[in-house]
């Protein structure tokens, strides 16, 4: 690829400045895959250079994970890993900041037994709970972003020889990062205060519930009385500012818990847990999860949703517009981190504290009191597309168009 090394300086630079904020005598952990051991060294130098004191690197191996479900019994994956979240949970109290880098084969799992894929997520979700607690209340400062691996490659460009699908796809996030720019860091800045201004205009007009019409869909989400709606940049309890996730495209709040009913249909296919997941249909009554049916992956789905009682329920409620440039690339990446940007969502399982007006300092029980979803679970799923249509309905029955054909009209 023309100019690979240095549009990979700029990616890690992304990574470093933007993405966590690097600060001096602060330490990184960087999650990546073994197949990226040159994103891991070039974001680890630009770490360095921005003054971090250790950038403690884990690689991620799909080749020996795949083997473990393969070979290892149930009781295994039944096992809470605590050692896995002790470590971060360690680093965050020590204000680290934390990059992880997608890259999993989206089929990674295909053919393993669900349950073990079931145990496995609800053992690390469970000790990994407080960590998450951590980064959705803005404690820490955290970032993701991808990096094609073969397998993720081969799934997003399946038409190209073998030897062009990992260009392909590099060529395709760093456009997504808007590295085209020759200020790539201001054209980072200037489209979060686009974002930022739209989640402002949300607030005022303080909607208390949405409801979604299109193809399949026909449902009504309440929302907390004191929510917000909020933007890609965020500021930890250290005073930085950092941005979660690299792309970004949405604006996002929470929903009231039990105060969703109607039925919503899945417009793209949602990876989780190395399977792919498939036009599937959720039916809510005040809020739970009732009907679950899917034309792929529909046992992992009902297992991710059986795995914890509040994962019955929805968190996260994401507005996307349909002519986001991720959206009109036509690119399916199979991965959430680039998918959700192009389409409206919601995700199963736990909200963001800092989506309620003074969340950031409350506990997981005020949170639930306040109608705020919490649990060890979080993942969302993608809903929206050109024909789907939002009405915001206020306190006083006035309703107010915020999308219609998938865009925004407000």
């Amino acid at each position: 690829m023309k100019n690979f090394n240095e549009k990979l300086q700029k990616y890690a630079e992304l990574a470093v400045k933007v993405g966590v904020n690097v600060q001096p005598e602060q330490k990184v952990y960087l999650t990546v895959n073994i197949e990226n051991i040159d994103v891991a060294h070039a974001i680890t130098a630009e770490a360095y250079k921005a003054g971090a004191s250790e950038v403690i690197v884990k690689y991620v191996d799909s080749t020996l994970a795949r083997m473990k479900y393969d070979n290892a019994p149930l009781s295994i994956f039944e096992q809470e890993p605590t050692h896995y979240a002790n470590e971060r949970i360690e680093l965050a109290n020590e204000n680290a900041c934390f990059i992880s880098i997608a890259g999993q084969d989206p089929d990674l799992l295909n053919g393993v037994d669900a349950k073990k894929i079931a145990a496995g997520n609800k053992a690390t979700g469970k000790v990994m709970q407080p960590f998450l607690q951590l980064a959705q209340s803005d404690k820490i400062a955290w970032t993701v972003l991808g990096a094609p691996t073969k397998g993720w490659a081969a799934k997003v460009f399946p038409d190209l020889a073998p030897e062009e699908q990992i260009d392909a796809l590099w060529e395709a996030i760093f456009k997504t990062m808007r590295l085209d720019n020759e200020d790539h860091i201001g054209a980072w800045y200037a489209h979060e205060k686009t974002l930022t201004d739209k989640a402002a205009v949300l607030n005022d007009l303080h909607f208390e519930s949405l409801h979604y019409t299109a193809p399949g869909t026909d449902l009504t989400v309440g929302l907390p009385k004191k929510h917000l709606w909020v933007a890609a940049g965020s500021e930890n309890a250290a005073g930085t500012r950092f941005t979660a996730n690299l792309p970004t495209e949405e604006v996002f709040s929470a929903a009231e818990k039990t105060a969703v009913n109607g039925v919503v249909s899945s417009t793209k296919p949602l990876s989780y847990g190395g399977t792919v997941i498939d036009g599937f249909k959720l039916t809510f009554k005040d809020g739970r999860i009732t009907e679950v049916t899917a034309e792929r992956g529909e046992e992992v789905l009902k297992h991710l949703i059986d795995s914890d009682e509040d994962a019955k329920y929805i968190g996260e409620v994401a507005l996307v517009p349909h002519p986001s440039p991720i959206s009109q690339s036509g690119v399916l990446y199979y991965t959430t981190l680039f998918d959700e940007n192009a389409a409206n969502h919601f995700a199963i399982g736990s909200a963001y504290a800092f989506n309620i007006d003074g969340g950031k300092d409350m506990t997981t029980a005020e949170l639930e009191a306040e109608g705020i979803n919490q649990g060890p679970v979080h993942v969302d799923f993608m809903v929206g597309s050109g024909e789907m249509d939002i009405d915001g309905v206020q306190a006083d029955g006035t309703v107010v168009p915020v999308f219609r054909n998938g865009d925004w009209a407000i």
